[in-house]
């Protein structure tokens, strides 16, 4: 057997942690490391490594943080010069040009939180939720120049079922960190990866989220309020307008069986909203501003919301 494959990993939020983490634990070489540069987070602003940086860190791998390859031709230089087997990305950030996407000898691998063609772009797993699809899954692919255009290398299914953004999220970043390893040992075996071109007829796209995304409109039916608190957990939120315009965070939730009122309309002590059609969901925690959260029961007690409340649609 030869010598293991040279791997350049790319990525940078905690979805890319799990498919790194594989890659060190696995036989095969990473040579380095690409992510986002360190930058402010949190209340405090405190420069910080992203996840992928701290685990590279952790393992003595070296790690490169350019700000572009587009604008930097010494950046691809560095790149070219790692003479990797293969580049392996997840949630990397950055526009690959195709200096980069060649350099290695099988190319650039990209492990992408959807069934491809469905949902390319930045949110593909909250999306998948919101618009009520019933499965998500990973697709690996073989990048090319367009955005999440390249043929299709290996995909797994895996059923939504009620689940929130952040748990399909991590679900999602474990199956990705195994299907690379079964890909990338095919390469090793000296087996040609059969992919399958995309069916443009059957993309659609999943742009950034905006925290606006998160306003609640009472007058569609609880399935699709209930499918956007979900998709919308943990980040931006979903959120409603209360008494006086106060804004009220709607952290969690259950479709309830129908009622009697007006959409937007607070029916219950225990959180019961009325939506389209006679349709109702049923609030479970929520966090009015400047409070904790708590207990829709909780917040009626302490003011925030009373029975006939209207919600805004």
């Amino acid at each position: 057997m030869g010598a293991p494959l040279r791997v350049i990993f790319m990525g940078t939020p905690d979805f890319a942690v799990p498919a790194l983490q594989s890659l060190i634990d696995s036989p095969f070489q990473v040579v380095a490391v690409y992510s986002q540069p360190p930058r402010p987070k949190g209340r405090g602003q405190q420069v910080q490594k992203s996840p992928i940086h701290a685990l590279a860190d952790s393992h003595g791998i070296p790690v490169y943080t350019p700000l572009s390859f587009k604008k930097d031709p010494e950046a691809v230089t560095t790149f070219q010069s790692l003479k990797a087997d293969v580049a392996v990305v997840a949630a990397y950030g950055l526009i690959l040009p195709l200096a980069v996407l060649e350099a290695p000898r099988y190319g650039c691998l990209n492990i992408h939180a959807s069934l491809l063609p469905r949902w390319r772009g930045a949110s593909p797993i909250q999306h998948a939720i919101w618009k009520g699809d019933s499965v998500s899954g990973v697709t690996i692919m073989q990048m090319e120049a367009g955005l999440d255009t390249g043929p299709m290398i290996l995909k797994e299914e895996m059923p939504i079922e009620g689940l929130t953004s952040g748990q399909l999220h991590d679900a999602l970043a474990l199956a990705g960190g195994v299907m690379i390893l079964n890909v990338l040992r095919h390469l090793e075996d000296g087996k040609a990866l059969a992919a399958q071109k995309q069916d443009e007829t059957q993309t659609c796209y999943a742009p950034l989220l905006k925290k606006e995304d998160g306003k609640i409109n009472w007058a569609q039916p609880a399935s699709s309020i209930d499918a956007q608190v979900r998709a919308l957990n943990p980040w931006p939120g979903t959120y409603t307008l209360a008494k006086n315009g106060a804004r009220l965070k709607v952290l969690a939730g259950e479709i309830a069986p129908p009622a009697a009122g007006s959409p937007g309309e607070l029916v219950s002590r225990h959180g019961v909203v009325i939506c389209a059609q006679g349709s109702a969901y049923k609030i479970l925690r929520v966090q009015p501003d400047n409070a904790k959260p708590m207990e829709a029961s909780a917040a009626v007690n302490g003011g925030y919301l009373a029975v006939g409340d209207k919600f805004s649609c």
